[in-house]
């Protein structure tokens, strides 16, 4: 159903973009390729959830080696397939902006009912995420069944290949309950899209309790992962200014990076499958490269480059560009925000036996 994954060999073809750049630009960008190590975030103010209270020690005993088990079987994935930090990261946002983080996005669609899987946005979430999420589930069941839920283990899992890629440790109370539905229009209305403004985008935020620094922060996790060509090829190719002057492509890109993409992306109408990273510098790594990239003209989206242009968002990619640590000191205390954003527990949840599957079927509308 997802065409979600990308070769190894294919990632390291995207790499070629990286050579594109002139000597001189390349030469620009060299002393801000060091790396902080990652600092523990203080523990931010917990929006209430729904049905009671969440703790950090909530599996201490009921399943004491519950995030050594996610840990150990995520990091495994990590090693084996290097794209799946970025891909879970995503998934969890996927998951927690649309109806709150409550694992609908792992949802499968059947015969009889569709999900969250059927969305447009999401049909190109990858699929090494959900899979990493199926075989901690899986291990899980095995030491204490029936008792962590899948909303919990997508939680640990983002946070768990951040610092493993480079990123900060943040906060993470448990004891979310598997949500009993799973809507397959809401994504498409409730989820940033690659061409939004950044007005759209602090108004979809703000709606949802967001501030504009936890935007741009959030933004952040652009420093992994990839994006297929079909969400900025209109940067590449039949660009027109806003007096609808024909470009060559947009000219706030570097000009090296811009003629790099079109000769990568030239076949994505024939193959959708095909993508660049988002940071073409440090693609592997959680650091601030991703603010760097935008000062330089390489910013791969659009809403990436309104991040930088627009007066209300630019100071903090400035700032995040300047200084690691306060990117990863607001990074985490935003992660930490959207970890509890429409959390249920209680009788609004159940603990799936499967994470793609209700236990007794979606609960009636």
């Amino acid at each position: 159903m997802y065409q979600h994954e990308i070769s190894a060999m294919r990632l390291s073809l995207l790499l070629l973009v990286a050579a594109a750049l002139s000597a001189g630009a390349a030469a620009q960008i060299a002393p801000f390729l060091g790396g902080q190590g990652p600092p523990v975030v203080p523990g931010g103010q917990a929006q209430p959830v729904v049905g009671g209270p969440l703790s950090p020690e909530f599996y201490s005993q009921s399943c004491p080696r519950a995030e050594r088990i996610i840990a150990e079987v995520v990091q495994s994935k990590q090693m084996a397939n290097p794209t799946t930090a970025a891909g879970v990261l995503r998934v969890f946002f996927h998951d927690c902006f649309v109806s709150g983080c409550d694992a609908s996005v792992l949802i499968a669609s059947n015969q009889f009912a569709k999900s969250e899987h059927d969305a447009e946005i999401n049909h190109s979430l990858p699929g090494d995420a959900f899979d990493a999420v199926v075989r901690a589930k899986l291990a899980l069941e095995l030491e204490c069944p029936g008792v962590v839920s899948c909303a919990d283990i997508l939680a640990l899992a983002s946070r768990v290949l951040v610092t493993m890629t480079g990123g900060p440790r943040y906060p993470i109370s448990l004891g979310r309950r598997d949500s009993l539905s799973s809507s397959p229009t809401a994504p498409d209305v409730e989820l940033p899209h690659a061409n939004y403004t950044v007005d759209r985008l602090i108004q979809m935020f703000g709606a949802k309790g967001f501030t504009v620094q936890e935007l741009v922060a959030l933004s952040g996790a652009h420093t992994l992962g990839f994006s297929h060509c079909k969400e900025f090829a209109d940067r590449l190719y039949n660009f027109r200014d806003k007096g609808g002057k024909p470009e060559d492509f947009d000219p706030s890109m570097n000009p090296s990076y811009a003629k790099g993409l079109q000769a990568v992306c030239r076949d994505y109408l024939k193959d959708p499958t095909i993508a660049a990273f988002n940071d073409i510098m440090t693609p592997g790594k959680f650091d601030n490269m991703y603010f760097v990239n935008l000062e330089r003209g390489l910013g791969l989206l659009s809403t990436d480059e309104e991040l930088f242009t627009d007066p209300r968002t630019k100071p903090l990619v400035q700032r995040y560009a300047a200084n690691s640590t306060a990117f990863f000191d607001d990074f985490g205390r935003a992660m930490e925000k959207l970890s509890l954003f429409g959390v249920k527990t209680g009788a609004d949840g159940e603990v799936r036996r499967r994470c793609d599957a209700y236990n007794n079927g979606p609960m009636p509308k």
